[in-house]
């Protein structure tokens, strides 16, 4: 089971849309009159004008499950699941209706809310598609309902709003979390797709607790974005790929190479406290000893020379004994 969480301004574009098409059926509706169009979207702009600041009034989500549940599922469980969907999410004392749509293979229903609730108050948004993630894989654990497959088989196209911007965010970390060796680098390579890091600390300390990303503005928790990209788990890739580069066979490579791996083997739980300032020091040494040129002269002087040198030496001051 998931959820795409939208707002919007017309409840007479949504209800239409929604409402509009043959095989659409209301399954469960409260406050409104579900006989026709025309009174849902009367009923629901009538109780609007209750805050008439208010621009995105409009509240749809969209919840749906894989093909394989179809046999576990039945309209009356569905609005069931819808009820207590928005119960969890704190949509409550307010104008609702439960659309189903059968125009796919798989399972979904559209829940269509007003915004302004029964005395007039604000029903809030804030962080609502984090907690609607985190309700829904609840309800899914839950009800024994399947699990997706993976990301990979998403549509990205059909995508859109947050849910777009996180399968955005999801795709370049996979891609950079392949090359990066570290924070810095890490940091650098998602800054180039116009994405940011932002790091969690316990309070009253250094010590990173979790991780966010933001793009465009909008900001997830990376264990949101995937599980495997919590903190932790990025850290533990970053030396890993640190780990098989240093495994990596060095013929060819220069002494200024060897000398980063090690020190970069050696700030590893540096890295773990402070990712970017831990590598100012190896990249600065790093980048110090790129121009260097490092000469194997096994003996630039020579032994010969060394004698020749010390008996010419010995020579001069006998010579200015005599003369004395």
């Amino acid at each position: 089971m998931i959820a795409k969480v939208l707002t919007g301004k017309s409840f007479g574009g949504c209800v239409r849309y929604l409402l509009e098409r043959e095989q659409a059926k209301v399954i469960d509706a409260v406050g409104v009159r579900d006989y026709d169009v025309k009174s849902i979207i009367d009923d629901l702009n009538a109780q609007r004008k209750l805050r008439p600041t208010l621009g995105n009034a409009v509240g749809h989500t969209v919840l749906s499950w894989s093909s394989e549940d179809s046999g576990k599922l039945t309209v009356e469980k569905m609005a069931e699941h819808a009820r207590e969907y928005m119960a969890k999410m704190g949509i409550k004392d307010t104008q609702y209706l439960t659309v189903l749509h059968t125009d796919k293979l798989h399972p979904h229903v559209h829940i269509v809310y007003n915004r302004v609730d029964n005395i007039g108050k604000t029903i809030n948004n804030y962080n609502h598609w984090q907690k609607s993630h985190k309700v829904c894989r609840e309800m899914t654990e839950r009800y024994s309902y399947h699990f997706g497959k993976g990301k990979e088989q998403m549509n990205r196209q059909a995508l859109r709003g947050n849910d777009k911007l996180r399968y955005e965010i999801y795709d370049v970390l996979k891609a950079t979390l392949q090359q990066a060796t570290s924070w810095k680098q890490l940091k650098k390579l998602l800054h180039a797709k116009g994405i940011a890091i932002h790091y969690k600390y316990r309070s009253g300390t250094n010590e990173i607790q979790g991780i966010s990303f933001e793009k465009d503005g909008v900001r997830f928790k990376g264990s949101d974005i995937d599980r495997q990209y919590s903190y932790g788990n990025i850290n533990n890739q970053l030396n890993g790929n640190r780990q098989q580069m240093a495994e990596t066979p060095s013929a060819g490579r220069s002494l200024a190479d060897e000398i980063r791996d090690i020190l970069r083997e050696q700030d590893t739980s540096q890295h773990a406290q402070q990712p970017d300032e831990a590598s100012q020091f190896t990249d600065l040494l790093g980048t110090l000893l790129d121009g260097v040129q490092i000469y194997n002269d096994p003996d630039p002087v020579g032994d010969a020379e060394k004698h020749r040198r010390k008996r010419k030496k010995r020579e001069a001051e006998q010579s200015r004994g005599m003369r004395r």
